[in-house]
């Protein structure tokens, strides 16, 4: 296990460090790791990780033209110099929030994809509870200092390694010295770190006052990579020196091969709007309907025969069918005689040309089909059942009275002197009975209301921020024993054994602060804020590696 422990007279935050193997997400060491503490320019990583989603999701595209507010142009430094009022692509913001650390471009990138700060910063902790970062939450996109606005070591690590395999076509942007901005060319504010440290490609500087110089670095060694983050570090080159110092350890320790375990997807809870529908009292039409009555027509099947007798009838009936339709055909009627024959004034089917031969067809057709049913009335026929039975059904009309009526009408005006023929034969054709098939005159049902009322409910209860939780650490924390390693010419030698025996013995001393006395006789080393218990058994872990050490109490 690793264990980096600032010295208290130069901290000026809190301290914490967390670093885990990139390949499984396995923490390496842990100081503070869960401690809640202002994450500054860290924020942006989110920032980008939720405008890459956007992305890839299609809400957005690179060349997607974000306004820029009086709100996000009027954030404090550092900042790419965006006016009000005017458009830049969303390549651009992504290039200077990324590299440059710019506040009004992170600003400028959560109201363009929520439609205004607050309502990112909502996405923003909602997507980190999706992440599993459960001590983070954020009330801006750009990481000023802010109530209420915290996160930790350990989730700040996990984000970085889901930004490394949820986006690797995005991540070379964390590498990057230097880009182009649109407005202006921007450096990267991780220059340093990035050019001193062999294997670094990323991620995130922050700092503020009250958060210290914060770093979430990652690296890679052949086929070893880890992610670390450091909160709360007293300079650039300070918090960059104990960077490198937690990888070198953390690749001396990680085996060389692991089985890779990507991070699981983020899953999304979708806030359900919940929506209660009016009662509306039905009315009698809509629930009681008129009945309609459908009468299907009922026919026995036609009776079998035997092969011989339905092949003599069969043979009998098309003779006398085919010498039909020829007499037919060949017969011209007369116009008079064309002129006393009934018509009908509309017919649903197509009428044929011309009307007599057709009426004379019918004729034949009738005649022939009686002439051969005699010779054959010993044996069962085939066609004649089914010329007699199955006549196509003919379309009923929506209102057979009202056709029926308008039938004879018609009829009495072309021939006066068959009218009361015809009358009765359209009584009889449309009269209703158990053999005919028919559908009822019903009227149209009423039309239905296209209004839908709809009752909008609340959208749920919306929990109660976490409250920041304040930091503080007193000089012993209530452990009043210590271990001490001698005295050393210089400070930095003292501080160098420190660091590496708490690397060394990382579980033992994990909550002890490490102190060196400046006195007359030399540089005093010691380890500090560790129980009775603690302070024993590291002392003598260290005898027995030959370490001078002591113990000592309150």
């Amino acid at each position: 296990m690793l264990a980096v422990l600032m010295p208290v007279s130069l901290s000026a935050a809190p301290f914490a460090a967390y670093v885990m193997d990139a390949r499984t997400g396995q923490p390496i060491y842990k100081q503070n790791a869960d401690t809640k503490l202002h994450p500054a320019s860290l924020t942006k990583m989110m920032t980008l990780y939720l405008a890459f989603t956007a992305i890839e999701r299609g809400q957005v595209r690179l060349d997607s033209k974000f306004p820029v507010s009086s709100n996000a142009a009027a954030e404090p430094p550092s900042k790419l110099g965006l006016r009000a009022g005017q458009k830049i692509e969303l390549r651009y913001l992504l290039r200077a929030a990324a590299i440059k650390s710019a506040n009004d471009a992170a600003t400028a990138i959560g109201e363009g994809l929520a439609g205004s700060e607050t309502a990112f910063a909502q996405q923003m902790t909602a997507m980190a509870r999706a992440l599993g970062m459960r001590n983070t939450q954020f009330k801006n996109a750009n990481g000023l200092t802010q109530e209420g606005h915290y996160s930790t070591a350990h989730d700040m690590s996990i984000l970085g390694r889901h930004l490394f395999y949820d986006f690797p076509q995005y991540y070379n942007l964390f590498s990057r010295r230097s880009a182009d901005a649109g407005i202006a060319k921007v450096s990267s504010t991780n220059k340093r770190f990035l050019d001193a440290y062999s294997g670094a490609d990323g991620i995130k500087t922050g700092y503020t006052r009250a958060a210290g110089f914060n770093l979430t670095a990652s690296a890679q060694r052949g086929k070893k990579r880890l992610i670390a983050t450091v909160f709360g570090g007293t300079s650039t080159a300070q918090r960059n020196q104990t960077m490198a110092q937690l990888l070198d350890s953390g690749f001396s320790r990680v085996p060389n091969r692991v089985r890779e375990t990507r991070p699981a997807p983020p899953k999304l809870v979708a806030q359900q709007k919940v929506v209660r529908r009016a009662q509306v009292q039905p009315k009698p039409a809509a629930t009681q309907p008129q009945t309609q009555r459908l009468v299907l027509n009922s026919s026995e099947p036609p009776a079998p025969a035997s092969r011989g007798s339905a092949s003599t009838a069969a043979v009998a009936t098309r003779d006398a069918l085919a010498a039909a339709m020829r007499e037919a055909t060949q017969a011209a009627p007369s116009p008079a005689a064309s002129a006393s024959r009934l018509a009908l004034a509309s017919s649903i089917r197509p009428r044929l040309r011309p009307a007599a031969q057709g009426a004379a067809v019918d004729e034949a057709v009738a005649s022939a089909v009686a002439s051969a049913a005699e010779p054959a009335a010993q044996s069962a026929s085939l066609a004649a059942p089914v010329l007699q039975a199955s006549m196509r059904p003919a379309r009923a009309p929506r209102s057979r009275e009202a056709q029926g009526s308008a039938s004879v009408a018609a009829i009495q005006s072309r021939d006066d002197g068959k009218a009361d023929a015809v009358a009765q034969a359209v009584a009889e054709a449309t009269g209703q009975d158990n053999n005919s098939l028919s559908l009822l005159a019903s009227p149209a049902p009423k039309p239905r209301s296209e209004t839908v009322i709809l009752a909008a409910m609340g959208e749920g209860d919306i929990a109660e921020p976490e409250a920041l939780e304040i930091v503080s650490r007193p000089a012993d924390s209530g452990r009043h024993w210590g271990v001490n390693l001698g005295l050393y010419r210089s400070h930095s030698e003292a501080e160098k054994l420190l660091l590496q025996t708490a690397l060394q013995d990382g579980t033992v001393l994990e909550g002890a602060n490490r102190r060196i006395a400046d006195t007359l006789r030399g540089f005093e080393a010691n380890f500090v804020n560790l129980s009775k218990s603690d302070a024993q058994l590291a002392c003598e872990r260290l005898k027995a590696r030959s370490q001078t050490c002591r113990v000592v109490g309150p």
